[in-house]
Formats: structure tokens, sequence, C-alpha cells
């Protein structure tokens, strides 16, 4: 199904269009249909449901019930409840009259977002492709809310940033391997983003030896891809941001079950991310400076893969026993998160990745697991998971955790044998590859990068995880 919004300055008197009314006080604003306040109010079902249908003179009207609607986040929400809406009793033809209702421009403008996110389908690969529209038109009288006010231009960057990482992890490993995905990325290029490709040469004579370990069982390329938004008019340090782009997981020679396999499509998720965190940015021109790095490999078995036991010496100079090449995300990040400290000098580094089976056991799909090296970064991710319902639940480091990754033939080893901590002992992993003690957040979010069932402002599938986390994480706390 699919959702069109459009702006009119007028109302056909002979329109058979359904009108949505929302109601913030229990009393309906629009003179025309005072008759019907008794009938609505009255009956016990308007502080049960949020949605009463009515039929007035030829038409329908949808009442919305806004009563308990506090904050941006439950009128989103309430937005995602009225696309259910909509859909389920098939009303493919709708208009909202911006002077008939008791909502502020910002309110309004929220609940549209929300309708507009759960609208998200990925059905390109159906040969009967035929989707329904649902048509809500958007009538502005006089000067009401305005198609291109500074708050729709906002929120309609953040549409494209969660859209285009929900259709990078939705597309198949067969489509989006390391050599296409490249090519998307540069296609940002016309959003004003600095967009710069390290191909399998340049990474080699540069020492990225952990990255390429990774990918040299495919025929594919492996890269890294840095965008860059230079937004700030100072020369302030950069925000960093750094992904795992891996494009599917077998799990190399330490073959994965074959049960699921598929579902390895969106082991990619953390670098689609900050892809669409990136275009965010650059959509809504903001007056930041940013870089994101995402490393793209394909972990395949094959004559050439890496071998469990193999010694690797990392862009760091630190050498790693990979043990077992499906721990193979953080060979990745391990080697992007040094060079971004190296290059970039940031403040702070945030990466995301599906790094573990192990968090998805611990937290299931209602939290992302955080781990951090600074109080302050900690809580700012934190707050700004709480706001937009992206939530992330605040993980331990430890030294004692950190002896688990030693190696008694290289400097650590990729997994602990030992058992237990899977989460944890991954975090430590990466946090020996920032060197100069950058504050550094590490979020894994394996457990919710893909639902298999539909959530709050999503409809099932990619969920988009994270560019509405890290919008507002840099929204309320750097510009």
């Amino acid at each position: 199904m699919k959702l069109k919004l459009k702006f009119a300055s007028k109302i056909s008197k002979d329109t058979k269009d359904n009108e949505i009314l929302f109601i913030k006080q229990k009393r309906i604003k629009s003179k025309y249909l005072q008759p019907l306040n008794k009938s609505v109010f009255s009956s016990k079902l308007f502080n049960e449901k949020d949605f009463i249908i009515k039929d007035y003179k030829n038409k329908t009207y949808i009442f919305v019930n806004c009563t308990k609607s506090k904050v941006s986040l439950d009128y989103e929400k309430q937005g995602s409840k009225l696309y259910e809406f909509l859909t389920a009793n098939k009303i493919e033809s709708s208009f909202i009259n911006i002077g008939n209702n008791s909502l502020t421009s910002v309110q309004l403008e929220k609940i549209l977002h929300g309708v507009q996110l759960k609208s998200y389908d990925f059905t390109i690969y159906k040969t009967d492709n035929k989707r329904t529209n649902f048509n809500i038109n958007l009538i502005v009288l006089g000067n009401g809310v305005q198609s291109n006010n500074l708050l729709r231009n906002k929120l309609n960057a953040i549409l494209e940033g969660v859209f285009l990482t929900r259709d990078l992890v939705s597309e198949p490993g067969n489509i989006l391997h390391p050599d296409e995905y490249t090519k998307r990325i540069i296609k940002l290029r016309k959003f004003g983003l600095k967009v710069t490709v390290y191909d399998q040469r340049r990474l080699k004579k540069l020492g990225f030896n952990a990255l390429l370990g990774v990918g040299q069982g495919s025929i594919r390329g492996s890269y890294l891809v840095i965008m860059e938004w230079n937004g700030a008019r100072n020369k302030s340090k950069p925000l960093a941001f750094v992904g795992k782009g891996v494009c599917f997981d077998t799990g190399g020679i330490s073959l994965k079950p074959a049960k699921f396999m598929e579902d390895m499509t969106y082991d990619m998720a953390g670098s689609a991310t900050v892809v669409g965190l990136m275009k965010t940015l650059a959509m809504r021109k903001s007056k930041i400076n940013a870089v994101g790095v995402v490393g793209l490999v394909e972990n395949m078995p094959g004559g050439n893969a890496q071998r469990p036991g193999d010694i690797v010496k990392s862009y760091s100079g630190k050498t790693i026993e990979v043990l077992n090449t499906d721990a193979e995300g953080r060979l990745v990040l391990a080697d992007a998160l040094t060079y971004t400290e190296e290059k970039f000098k940031p403040s702070l580094i945030v990466d995301l990745a599906t790094l573990t089976g192990a968090i998805i056991v611990a937290l299931g799909s209602e939290y992302a697991g955080l781990w951090s090296n600074n109080e302050k970064l900690a809580k700012q991710l934190f707050d700004a998971g709480e706001k937009v319902d992206e939530k992330l639940w605040r993980m331990p480091l430890h030294e004692n955790y950190n002896k688990l990754m030693n190696s008694k033939t290289a400097d650590m080893q990729n997994i602990n044998y030992v058992g237990g901590a899977g989460s944890t002992t991954a975090a430590q992993f990466l946090q020996r590859f920032i060197i100069n003690k950058t504050p550094w957040a590490h979020l894994d979010i394996a457990g919710m990068a893909f639902s298999k069932y539909a959530g709050a402002l999503n409809s099932g599938g990619a969920t988009g995880y994270g560019v509405r986390l890290l919008n507002k994480f840099i929204e309320e706390n750097y510009e």
C-alpha cells in the first residue's frame, strides 16, 4: 500500500472524500459540525477508542482522539495508528482541513510523520506490484501550514534517511553486494555529501588487513566508503559515525547453520543506518560537521577464504588471531574505527553494528545494547533513544572482560573461548581500537534492525533503527 500526501488551497463542494478531524479537546471546532458534538463525546467509545466514524449530511467523518497525546512521540504513534486504521477499513481517499482541527501545526506535522513512517513497504521484486494508493489531501486555507515550512522539510529529510536505510537493509544479497552498495552511496553526492571510496588495492596499501581478511573469500570487492558533511561555519571537529557493512554473512569457513541464514542480508544494517543518517543531515542542511564511515564486505567460504587460526595485522598495528570467521564484524570495525579516529580526529565516535546474537538473547527486540567509555556520551544517546522510541540499554565495560580476549599467539583473539558475555567481550575487543581515548560508543543493533513483526512506527521488516535516534542525539546536543 502506498501513501500520498498532497496540499490543496480549497475544498471541492462535491467531494466524496472522508474528512479526518483531530480532536485535542472534547469539542469539535468546526461550526458546521457542531451538531455532532453530543453524539461523539457522549459516547464512552471516545474514551476507549482512538477513532470514531460518523456519517453526517452524506459525508463520512473520521474523528481521531488526540486527548491523550502529550509529547511528539505520542503524535507520531497516533499517526501510525491512523495509517493502520485507514488501510484496515480500506479508506482510500480522505482529506484534512487544517482550519477544522484543534492541533497546532507542529502536532499535525508529527501525526503526518507517523503516518508516513508506518506506510513504508518493500515490494519492488513482486511481479504483481499493484499497490492500493491511500491519498490524504491537506487543505491549507489562509496562513495555515504550508508545504515548504521548515518543520516539514526537516521531517521529510528524516523520512528520506529512514526509508533509504530500510531500502538498503531490505535488498537481497545478490543485488546489494559491496560493489553495488558502493555505487549507491556515491549517488548521495548530489545532496552535497563528499564521498570517498577506498577499494581493495588502496586498503591493502594502507594496511586494512583485518577488514580485507573478512572479504577475501568473496568474488566481490571490499571497500571503505567515507561520507563527509561540512555544515558548520567553523572548522570544528566532526562527529563520527562508523557502520558495519557485511552485505551477506555466511559465517565464512565457520559456516552458519542453514536455517535462517537468509536473514544475514541485514548484517549490513549498521552501515545502512550511517548512510541514512548522512543523507538526512545533508537534506536538512544540518549545522554540524559529520563524517560517516562504512566498511563494506561479503563474508563467504571459498578457496581463498580466511581460515580459523589465521593471524592478521590490523590497521592499528595490533595483531588478531581469528579463531572464528563468523566473528567478522568486529574485524571490519576494528580497522574502520582506528582509521576514523586517526584521520578525522573527531570529537566523538559512535559505531553501529548487527554484531552479536548474544545481544538478542539479552535484550530481545526492545533495546539495542550500548557500551561507552564516556558517561556524557552514553547519557546523551540513551536520552535521545527514549525520545524517539529507539531505546538503548547500557551494558558494562570492564578490564576482567577484556582479559578474555587475550591470545597466546597474537595481541588478541576475535572471540571469547571461555564462553559467556558474548556482546560485552565483542565491545571490549572494539574498544582496543580506540587508540587515543576519543569519546566512543558502540551500539549493537542486532535485535533492532529487522523485525519479524510490525513495530510502533514501522510495518515489519527493516526498521531503519538508529537514524531517528542519532538525528535526535545531534539535534539536541550539537546543533
